[in-house]
């Protein structure tokens, strides 16, 4: 990465306190926890969740919203937020499982299960966008909060490249779909893989009804 500026600097530092408002607003009382998920979307693979416990003022800059971040970016926070973080859980839920009880449900699994990873209990979460059922925790859901809240873009990046480096190992296995590159989302050439390969064991076969006969879903 290329050294920044000293007015870069700054003025990224600026862009980070605006994404610390509803941290500020909590943690001078409680531990704040970032909740975030990705993978809801792909036609293949898990989906995984993210929570992390950042220290107060903690500086780790270019955090955001993890679609916003090149793979390269995103690899580097990866390993920052591992280094500065109190606590990072993880959890996952898989392809069966997303079939079972849909992906909503899913979701909300992998995010019970990060936050009881966590090895610390977190007093108030902040989730993009949702409220997490089966919790006691205090939760703040807030729209598009992964661009909003340093805690929330961390657990986005965490989420993101843990699924990224999944879809990579998973592409070993099957590599006549292309996992490594579309990581299991809907582009058309994972389409055209699908129609003529059929699905394989992580395909989410309530997702790819549209794409292959019923018989080849079952």
């Amino acid at each position: 990465m290329r050294k920044l500026t000293e007015e870069k600097r700054l003025e990224e530092l600026k862009r980070l306190e605006v994404m610390k408002e509803f941290e500020r607003e909590y943690e001078a009382h409680v531990l704040v926890c970032g909740i975030d998920e990705a993978g809801r979307g792909p036609l293949a693979g898990p989906v995984v969740a993210g929570a992390v416990i950042l220290p107060r003022d903690c500086e780790i800059l270019f955090l955001n919203d993890s679609k916003k971040l090149s793979e390269k970016r995103r690899e580097a926070l990866f390993e920052e937020i591992q280094e500065k973080a109190l606590a990072i859980g993880l959890g996952v839920a898989g392809p069966d499982r997303i079939d079972e009880i849909n992906i909503l449900q899913a979701t909300y699994e992998a995010m019970r299960t990060a936050v009881s990873k966590l090895g610390m209990l977190p007093e108030v979460l902040l989730n993009d966008a949702v409220t997490i059922p089966g919790l006691t925790i205090p939760q703040i859901p807030i729209v598009k909060g992964d661009g909003k809240s340093v805690s929330i873009a961390a657990a986005s990046i965490m989420a993101k490249v843990t699924r990224d480096h999944m879809m990579e190992e998973y592409d070993k296995l099957f590599p006549q779909y292309g996992f490594a590159k579309h990581k299991g989302y809907g582009t058309g050439a994972h389409i055209a893989a699908l129609r003529e390969f059929g699905p394989c064991p992580i395909h989410r076969r309530s997702f790819i009804k549209n794409f292959v006969s019923g018989e080849n879903c079952e």
